[in-house]
């Protein structure tokens, strides 16, 4: 789908359906839809008069126009009551249900009116939430059922914004722009997640990566396992024991700033995670597939921000492995190394993400990362904690922390900041080693971050644990059903106000 914009009369533009919006309990139509009605001799407002259309927010009522306009049909998009103030979150969240809708009656191009979006909003602000919204809502996953009635039905063509005001042509038109390449990106890192484990091993992220740098001008090396063992990478590799697949240690490199201090993005990278020899269960194992969504992010991330080019240095890390049980995998109460030296008591073989992480931040360290952020499907407690509304963040820096707040609510999702409580510390405390790798039930969440804090020192750093927001049971606004694609859009925004 091709999103452009242009300026002048919605009515002229030559489309299949032309979208325009209006607030509930309106009587009387103004602006785009006002223009249209007079053409079609009132047909909108008999719909509204009617109570056909009611306009709540989302809603959608159709009219044909016989021939009386370029399109073969209006489409009324409800807005809601007109006291709700509007905001980039509802419209997207508007766009992408209305979108989904259209799909479903094949309707071909579409004409969108923006008027009423960039009268309430900024307009570069509205055409990224439009242009997210489209993107987002219409993603599916089907590309392995092979037959057609399996697969969602329905298209919608290309889309053109027409803006009746012609100062806020440009500055819509960049934000679509830039829309639509977060919402790219995000549907990339979707697409990374939602593929089983034995289509998406270590080895085949590992090409993506590859493949991605070859496209956006990255850098991308691969560590192999006799590198990470020279390396040290003790943490990492237990994880890697008890697999046949090779593990693959990816680290990307975006190069836009000046100097060698780089932003680090650091993703958890299981490909599917069994738990190892402390077996998960058997029901709903088949959605750790989905545990390697952390990296799956900040691969999204990276190709949003090599075609933004943001005036900032970036490294992308994720360390990708397996974690299955086997005769040589890591059992519970073994001690490892991590690259740093500090040694871990592994007293749960399914606390595996952390393992990886440790070796990650300390290789990010070490080339000369001096902000840390990773993200990891990394705790069940986090669901417990938050749900699926919120993921959760953890800090030992409040500006790190303040900025991934202000970048989220950029992108429209939502995170709580958790404690760090040095309390905390004494439930991971080891009677055989420095650290061991999880505290039990209580604070699971807590104790994880506690246990990843250990290996970022004191370079300002951040936790995010999204592995409550991970999938998405229906589809519901920007979210479709599967891998929900998060935090992609709240890390790129991270990212470019660091530029500004």
């Amino acid at each position: 789908m091709q999103i452009t914009v242009t300026g002048g009369d919605i009515g002229e533009q030559p489309a299949d359906a032309y979208v325009v919006s209006i607030a509930e309990g309106a009587r009387r139509l103004a602006g785009q839809a006002a223009s249209l009605d007079r053409a079609l001799d009132g047909a909108l407002t008999a719909q509204l008069t009617a109570g056909i259309a009611k306009a709540k927010n989302g809603e959608i009522s159709i009219v044909a126009t016989g021939g009386r306009l370029p399109a073969r049909a209006v489409v009324l998009l409800g807005t809601g009551k007109r006291d709700e103030a509007e905001t980039a979150d509802r419209l997207r969240t508007r766009m992408a249900n209305a979108v989904r809708r259209l799909r479903t009656l094949d309707v071909g191009a579409v004409a969108i009116g923006s008027g009423e979006a960039t009268a309430a909003l900024d307009p570069e602000e509205a055409g990224r939430a439009i242009a997210e919204g489209l993107v987002l809502g219409l993603y599916r996953f089907d590309r392995h059922h092979t037959k057609a009635a399996d697969r969602a039905s329905g298209s919608v063509g290309d889309v053109t914004l027409v803006e009746p005001v012609a100062r806020k042509v440009a500055p819509l038109t960049d934000g679509v722009g830039v829309g639509q390449i977060l919402a790219e990106a995000q549907n990339l890192t979707r697409d990374l997640a939602n593929e089983p484990a034995n289509l998406m091993t270590p080895t085949i992220l590992a090409a993506r990566a590859q493949r991605l740098a070859s496209e956006r001008g990255l850098e991308c090396k691969v560590i192999e396992r006799a590198e990470a063992e020279r390396l040290k990478m003790g943490a990492y590799l237990s994880v890697a024991n008890g697999s046949v697949q090779p593990p693959k240690f990816i680290v990307l490199t975006y190069r836009g700033g000046r100097g060698s201090r780089f932003i680090g993005l650091i993703g958890k990278g299981i490909t599917f995670d069994s738990g190892g020899i402390s077996l998960k269960p058997g029901a709903g194992m088949e959605s750790m597939k989905g545990d390697m969504t952390g990296a799956a992010a900040v691969l999204g991330a990276m190709d949003a921000i090599a075609r933004l080019k943001p005036a900032v240095n970036v490294m992308a890390i994720a360390p990708c492995t397996e974690n299955m049980p086997s005769g040589s995998a890591t059992k519970p109460g073994d001690v490892v190394y991590a690259m740093d030296g500090q040694s871990i008591e592994v007293v749960n073989t399914d606390a595996e993400g952390r393992l990886v992480l440790a070796d990650a931040l300390a290789y990010a360290r070490n080339e000369g990362c001096t902000t840390l952020i990773d993200i990891a499907t990394l705790t069940g407690a986090m669901s417990v904690a938050l749900g699926s509304v919120r993921y959760g963040v953890f800090a030992n820096d409040d500006r790190v922390a303040r900025e991934l707040e202000r970048a989220a609510d950029a992108a429209g999702e939502r995170l709580w900041r958790m404690p760090l409580d040095g309390d905390y510390e004494e439930q991971i405390k080891s009677d055989v080693a420095d650290i061991k790798n999880t505290g039990g039930r209580p604070a699971g969440s807590i104790t994880a971050a506690k246990f990843i804090q250990h290996f970022a020192g004191d370079t300002p750093w951040a936790h995010l644990d999204i592995a409550g927001v991970m999938t998405a049971s229906s589809d519901k606004g920007v979210l479709v059903k599967g891998n929900s694609g998060m935090p992609v859009r709240t890390l790129v925004h991270f990212v470019l106000a660091r530029a500004r």
